[in-house]
This record gives C-alpha cells, sequence and structure tokens, in this order.
C-alpha cells in the first residue's frame, strides 16, 4: 500500500490537484477536509474549498517536540488530604509506549515521518442549568446524578479553545495540528440554546450561557433546597457539609456574558446522544409533551429518594425509551413543581436543526463549511461523513446513536455498509474512524422509528468489520468519560487501536492530542497526549472572572460529591505511543 508520504510533502490525488488548485495551493496541514467521493455517498461532506489559516506554521516548518501545555509538563493536582481540596500544580505523566499489537524498534525516534497530527474534544456537555426537564432531583438516590460545577460547563470550554490555540503542534513531532474533532455529546440537554452555544464556543463570539428571565438565575442552585450547592447562601446545604465555599455572587457571573475566540483550526462533530436525543435518553421520536414541558415554566425539583432511585432505575434500564414514563411521572408531580420563567430557546433541536446550524455561514469560523456535514446529510436525513485528514489519512464520522431511544448506542445497516464501501474505496489511506460512542457501549440494537425495517448493529459488528481492513489505524471516540485504550487485533495481522478519551464535563476534564507517524521500519506508532484547559490549576475563590470561574469548574469537577477518581484510566490510557503494523 502506498502509504509513505509525510504530512509536509503529500503529494495529492487528481481530485483534491483540482480542488487545491481553485483555493490557490493551501497545505494540507492546513487540516482542511475534502469529500470523499461525495457523488457516491449520502453521507458524503465538505463540497467546498479548503480553508486557509494566517499565522499556523506550515508542515514543511514543523517545531521541535515539547512539553509544555500538555499534562506530560504538568497537571492539576489536589493539595490537603480529606474534604474539599484545593488544586495546584503538580507533576505530569509520563508517557508509555504500548507494544500489544507490534514490537516498538529501536531507532525509530529518528526515522519517523508524521502523518497527520489533531485534536479531540469529547463530552462537553455544554448545560442548560435552568432547563425544566433536567432531572437533577435524581440526586436524592445518586450524589453525582447532579454536579456542582455544571453551571460553568461554557467557561471551562472556552477554556479548552484558548489551550488548544496556544499549542504549537503535535508535542512528538511538532507537526501542526489539522484540525479538533468533537466526539459528541457537545450538548447536554438536547436544547436549541446549548446548540447555539456550542457552535460560538467552536467558532467563535459573544453570548450569555443563560435562558429564562435574562436578569437572574432560576434553577436548583438558588432553591433553598439543601440537597443542592447554594452558592450565594448561607444554608449549610449537602455540599457545604463537605466543605463546599460560599461564594456570594457566582450565579450571576455563571450565566453573564462570555467571549469565545473560536477555534484557530478548522473543526468537524460527530454527534453523541444528548445531541440526538432528549436529556441523552429520549427518543428523537418521543413523547410531544415533553417537548412542551421543555419550553415552559415550570420545573421539578426534588422528589424523594425512593422515587428518585426508581426513575433512575427505569432510565439506566432502558425501560422508558419514548420518555412516555417520564411524561406519567412530570405529571403524578405537577403540584410540586416551582415557576420558573418559559423560553422557546429551551426546545428540542431536530437532527435537521443541528445540521443546518453547522452549516450556518455565521458558525463557519475557521471552517470547513459544515464542519464535516454537508448539504447531502441534510437532503437524506444522515449524520456520518468522511473526510480527507492529509494526503495519506481519511477521517472517517459515524454516528453511532440510536434514536428509538436509550443512551447506548448502535450503527443501521446502511451506515455499516457505507463504512465498509468507504474504507474499500480508500484502501490506499490510512483510516482514521471517529465516534461518540465506544465498541462495549454499542450494545442497543432498538429499532429506529424512521426506519423500522433497517437491522442494528452492535459495536462488537463494527469492530470485526474495521478489522477486516487492514488501513483502519484508531478508532477514536468518548461517552464513558473516562480514558481507556484498547488494542484490537484479527486474524490475518490485522489490527487498530480504539482510544477512548475523559470528559470536559467530569475531573480530569481533558482533550487529546493524537499524531500519526510512519516509523519507517514496517511500523507506526500513535502517539496520544492529554491536555487540560488554558485555566490555572490553582483558584481564586474571589476571583468570578471568565478565567477564574474556568479555573473553578475544573475545582468543583474534583471534588463533586460521588465523582469517581477513575476517569483519568490507567497510566496506560493517558500519554502514550501505541505501536502497530504497517498494513
Amino acid at each position: 500500500m502506498p502509504r509513505t508520504r509525510s504530512v509536509a510533502t503529500s503529494a495529492l490525488g487528481v481530485h483534491r490537484r483540482t480542488v487545491l488548485a481553485a483555493a490557490g495551493a493551501v497545505s494540507l496541514s492546513a487540516g482542511v477536509g475534502y469529500a470523499l467521493r461525495p457523488t457516491d455517498s449520502e453521507a458524503a461532506t465538505v463540497t467546498g474549498q479548503p480553508v486557509a489559516h494566517a499565522g499556523r506554521p506550515t508542515a514543511a516548518a514543523s517545531l521541535a517536540p515539547y512539553t509544555k501545555g500538555t499534562t506530560l509538563a504538568s497537571l492539576a493536582t489536589p493539595r490537603g488530604g480529606s474534604g474539599y481540596r484545593r488544586l495546584g500544580d503538580g507533576p505530569g505523566w509520563r508517557r508509555v509506549v504500548r507494544s500489544e499489537l507490534a514490537t516498538p524498534r529501536t531507532g525509530r525516534a529518528g526515522r519517523r515521518t508524521a502523518l497527520a497530527a489533531f485534536v479531540q474534544f469529547t463530552d462537553m456537555h455544554l448545560t442548560d442549568v435552568q432547563h425544566p426537564l433536567r432531572v437533577e432531583f435524581v440526586r436524592a438516590a445518586d450524589p453525582h446524578a447532579w454536579r456542582p460545577q455544571e453551571a460553568l460547563t461554557v467557561q471551562g470550554a472556552i477554556s479548552l479553545v484558548e489551550r488548544v490555540n496556544a499549542l504549537r503542534g503535535g508535542p512528538v513531532t511538532g507537526t501542526p495540528l489539522g484540525f479538533v474533532m468533537t466526539t459528541g455529546d457537545n450538548t447536554d440537554n438536547n436544547a436549541l440554546c446549548e446548540l447555539e452555544w456550542y457552535m460560538k464556543v467552536m467558532s467563535g463570539g459573544r453570548f450569555a450561557p443563560d435562558s429564562g428571565d435574562p436578569s437572574h438565575y432560576e434553577g436548583v442552585q438558588n432553591s433553598g433546597l439543601n440537597l443542592y450547592w447554594q452558592p450565594d447562601s448561607a444554608l449549610r446545604d449537602h455540599d457545604k457539609t463537605a466543605g463546599f465555599p460560599q461564594l456570594k455572587g457566582f450565579l450571576a457571573a455563571a450565566v453573564r456574558d462570555v467571549r469565545s475566540p473560536g477555534l484557530k483550526l478548522p473543526w468537524y462533530s460527530t454527534v453523541g446522544n444528548h445531541d440526538s436525543l432528549q436529556l441523552g435518553v429520549y427518543g428523537s421520536h418521543g413523547d410531544p409533551y415533553l417537548a412542551e414541558a421543555a419550553i415552559s415554566g415550570r420545573k421539578l425539583m426534588t422528589v424523594s429518594a425512593a422515587e428518585a432511585k426508581k426513575f433512575q432505575d427505569t432510565n439506566r434500564n432502558a425501560q422508558d425509551p419514548t420518555g412516555a414514563g417520564y411524561r406519567e411521572f412530570l405529571k403524578a408531580h405537577a403540584r410540586s413543581m416551582r415557576p420558573v420563567t418559559a423560553d422557546e430557546k429551551r426546545a428540542p433541536y431536530t437532527q435537521a436543526d443541528y445540521l443546518k446550524a453547522h452549516l450556518d455561514p455565521a458558525h463557519q469560523g475557521a471552517g470547513p463549511v459544515g464542519h464535516g456535514y454537508s448539504g447531502a446529510n441534510l437532503d437524506a436525513g444522515t449524520q456520518y461523513y468522511s473526510f480527507r485528514i492529509s494526503g495519506d489519512v481519511i477521517g472517517i464520522s459515524l454516528d453511532t446513536n440510536d434514536a428509538g431511544g436509550h443512551f447506548e448506542g448502535s450503527v443501521g445497516t446502511a451506515q455499516l455498509k457505507w463504512l465498509d464501501r468507504t474504507l474499500k474505496d480508500n484502501k490506499d489511506s490510512y483510516a482514521v474512524v471517529f465516534s461518540h460512542h465506544t465498541s462495549k457501549t454499542m450494545t442497543n440494537t432498538r429499532p429506529d422509528p424512521a426506519r423500522p425495517g433497517e437491522r442494528r448493529h452492535s459495536g462488537d459488528e463494527v469492530v470485526a468489520l474495521l478489522a477486516r481492513h487492514d488501513n483502519v489505524v484508531a478508532w477514536v471516540n468518548g461517552h464513558v468519560h473516562k480514558n481507556i485504550v484498547t488494542p484490537h487485533r484479527a486474524s490475518g495481522g490485522r489490527a487498530f487501536w480504539e482510544i477512548s478519551t475523559a470528559s470536559h464535563i467530569d475531573h480530569p476534564q481533558l482533550a487529546r492530542i493524537v499524531e500519526l507517524v510512519d516509523n519507517k521500519d514496517g511500523t507506526l506508532s500513535v502517539f496520544t497526549t492529554l491536555v487540560e484547559s488554558a485555566a490555572p490549576h490553582r483558584t481564586d475563590f474571589t476571583d468570578l472572572s471568565q478565567t477564574g470561574l474556568a479555573a473553578l469548574f475544573r475545582e468543583l469537577a474534583f471534588n463533586a460529591p460521588g465523582a469517581s477518581r477513575t476517569f483519568a484510566g490507567k497510566e496506560t490510557d493517558r500519554n502514550t505511543e501505541l505501536v502497530l503494523k504497517k498494513g
């Protein structure tokens, strides 16, 4: 397979030369995406020209390896031994070489050639914390069902954008970063306002992460209920008894205007269950009562622990995929609801709304047009596509959400066949596959109401398909909020790495840089390097600026009651070199 060109020296195929000529011969290293055979697939993407980026280093001017600004150099680390723990600067994580799929050969560092470098965001969960449909009340049974940091998701995401904008390239190769890919759960409640916030965080803009009454916050954090952290109040609530501070002015600061510079890199989007389904659970063809309740002026904030446990178990066990049970639950508790300001911007968005937002020129930012999606997706009602990462590498973005409901995923037969065809049609290019769900969380084969006769396929079936193609090097995903790197080996020597990355809402709130290199010895290496947001590790409770809140977002997440301490993963799941044989 003629996959030996570097990012800097890639010779373009005829169809790409045509595109480059039209765009003034922009370097592939700018991270532009080209449609792969756009006339062949209903899911084809980016049919426009690549986007140039002034001020970004070209591949020919690759920088030296570095660690600054990554978790190789330093990491937010807790101080003290118990209670609410403040964070400060701490030692970084080392890089671990993993050899399950191939034996690393000596001298490869001096031979390697960069093929691609990009950044993964995942599970940002940009959250309208005042949304009437939110189920914060489940905290009565599960402390982590509501997180005290949720009001600061937007500030945290903007700080992550700032971090990526400041990166010097790939930490290992110095290769200019080509693009950022989000692997789903970009929003939390499938609300139109959240979708707008996401587009502006990524592409740039000024906005208020607020809904309802613009003059003040209305939600569980000023409810006077001791079940939730009441930051502005002296009430000894559940979280303050665990050491959380009283921060007067916190809620006003959390919903005031923010400004995102937008990514300086092109960015692509992969859809997650919280982007597709109401609350990430209820089917896109779910109960219309919930759509009306989302924009209503009534919010349920508390139920008994027994009722909360029953409600949580029902959803965990996929017993209410359309939300009919939630409708009856809300009706039964109508007299317990509290008044809030109604807001139509909280309406659930449809698949068409999601695609149109990406195609809107107002949200183009650094490009590309549609951020992976095209008019063909809109016409066909699909959310999967392929794009060219570099001369030697293609990217494939899947839609692993099941419109029938439930938070676990699967893919339909049409998409699986498209994936197989795309890999065959591009057998001379390495392939990186992106999705929201991991292979182990694609267990939901509930029929899609829009395609009732189409079979749904599990993660095991996707793994089997990918393993049949020796050009697949990595499957990059999220969903589980945890760093996990899994080797997949098939007969005949075919193998690839599955790279799952921690969320940006739960601690440790990380993004991942991925660099693909040819070691020029019959092996490839996939380097992964984790980065935190640009916010300082140490917080200042008197600093309620946008940056101060981003720092607080991280510290609150670390201290959140019931939060897992395992999301960072093992050392072998963090900063890695993943070696595999060339196909």
